[in-house]
């Protein structure tokens, strides 16, 4: 996420390394290479420009204390800075009302209906509520589809009505068959153009009107730069949504959107998204987007997806098992399927402070642990339970049972030795790297 600009950043402020203090030289040589990497990002012009004129009179206007050197102070100016662009704080989704209404607008391709089941998911597991779903682009005819068989991943209910062109329609009347069937939260799909026309704006505005939704999100394509953020001017000006959702942040993604449109639109960004699986969205928060583009980490999202896989009776069976020196190859896979529930394997890593720029080549995919899964899958009971009794002819049954060698498969077993006695020391970032380059050898 954001890796470019992380980059041009990060490179910036090697100016004042080795610098005793901050003068206006140094400071105004570092804040080009600042203005050069934002705009290099696609963002605005004039935000690049009063953006690093911001730091530069406060980095000026610094005392700089002995203990901290000025490369790191202008770090932390950068960070508030870059916190306050992007909103200061987060704004949570408004839910109000019996049922309540979010109405999903946006271009096409922009991730409109993938999102719109994201955020179904998402409410059911955080906020308790019962969703359904109104299929209300009637233009693709693939969208509905695609609808229905995001429902049927997430066990969530679609309103289709086949044939039926008008989506004003198809919309309230899906609202009441959700009171009918007593669902407290209607989301809401609408159709999108490849570029914004009148007609659809009208169309969009007539269904905001018609079911008076107390959340309109405009989710925007955070590939598309500087063009997103033009967009969201103008279906704000005519539609006036509450939030903005960043879809595509797993792509190349160089920045713009996420750090122009709030000061374009004054509409806070409210979630982003980032894959194709059903939990892979966030709400988004400025300072920890800070912390990422500044290669610092996120611990606090890590933490927050562990929670969400976290179960406190499994934890303690497992704790008394590495107690008891029990913990077995069947603990081992049961902890890979744990971490991949959580997400991308790479963007999970890259949360970790320091470990980002380490991996950013590294090959690490959702497919990173299934060498890892074919050797575990192809040992018998006893042998996941009692790995001691490895010898080599088991251990080359194993590799020829799931299609692997035998150094995968000696490797396997000494990672997992390792992870048996590093289970309390997971979350340090060289032990997290050591395991994710190892991880890289067996990928499927």
């Amino acid at each position: 996420m954001f890796e470019s600009l992380s980059e041009r950043l990060e490179q910036s402020f090697r100016i004042l390394r080795g610098q005793g203090r901050i003068t206006e030289i140094n400071v105004a040589e570092t804040l080009k290479e600042v203005r050069r990497a934002l705009l290099d990002a696609d963002v605005n012009y004039k935000i690049a420009k009063n953006f690093t004129d911001t730091v530069k009179q406060k980095a000026l206007g610094e005392k700089i204390l002995v203990s901290v050197k000025p490369g790191q102070m202008m770090v932390k100016i950068v960070h508030d800075e870059l916190v306050k662009l992007m909103g200061s704080t987060n704004v949570d989704i408004t839910l109000k009302g019996s049922p309540s209404i979010v109405l999903i607008a946006g271009l096409q391709g922009s991730g409109k209906t993938t999102f719109a089941a994201k955020l179904a998911s998402y409410l059911r597991s955080r906020k308790g509520k019962s969703p359904i779903l109104i299929a209300g682009d009637v233009y693709r005819p693939a969208a509905i589809e695609q609808l229905k068989i995001l429902g049927q991943q997430i066990n969530v209910p679609v309103y289709t009505e086949e044939g039926n062109q008008n989506p004003i329609k198809i919309a309230q009347t899906g609202i009441k068959e959700a009171k009918r069937l007593g669902h407290d939260l209607v989301i809401v799909d609408t159709a999108g153009r490849l570029a914004i026309d009148e007609e659809m704006m009208k169309e969009i505005t007539a269904v905001k009107k018609a079911i008076s939704p107390q959340e309109v999100l405009f989710v925007v394509d955070s590939m598309t730069g500087q063009d997103a953020v033009n967009t969201a001017r103008e279906f704000n000006e005519r539609l006036g949504f509450d939030g903005v959702v960043l879809t595509k942040l797993d792509g190349d993604t160089r920045g713009g959107a996420a750090l122009s449109i709030r000061s374009v639109v004054d509409k806070p960004i409210k979630f982003i998204s980032a894959g194709e699986k059903p939990d892979s969205i966030e709400v988004f928060y400025p300072a920890r987007m800070a912390d990422r583009i500044l290669g610092m980490g996120d611990i606090v999202t890590l933490v927050e997806k562990a929670q969400e896989q976290f179960d406190i009776d499994e934890a303690r069976k497992l704790q008394k098992k590495i107690a008891k020196n029990q913990f077995g190859l069947d603990d081992f896979l049961n902890q890979i399927q744990q971490i991949k529930k959580m997400g991308n394997v790479k963007d999970l890593a890259s949360m970790i402070p320091g470990v980002g720029k380490a991996i950013k080549n590294m090959d690490l995919d959702d497919d990173a642990f299934k060498g890892i899964e074919a050797i575990i899958y192809s040992m018998t009971p006893l042998e996941r339970s009692a790995p001691e009794i490895l010898n080599g002819s088991r251990r080359k049954r194993i590799a020829d049972g799931s299609g692997t060698s035998v150094q995968d498969v000696n490797r396997l077993i000494k990672q997992y030795d390792e992870t048996r006695k590093m289970m309390k020391m997971m979350s340090g970032g060289k032990n997290m790297m050591r395991a994710m380059s190892s991880m890289r050898q067996f990928r499927g």
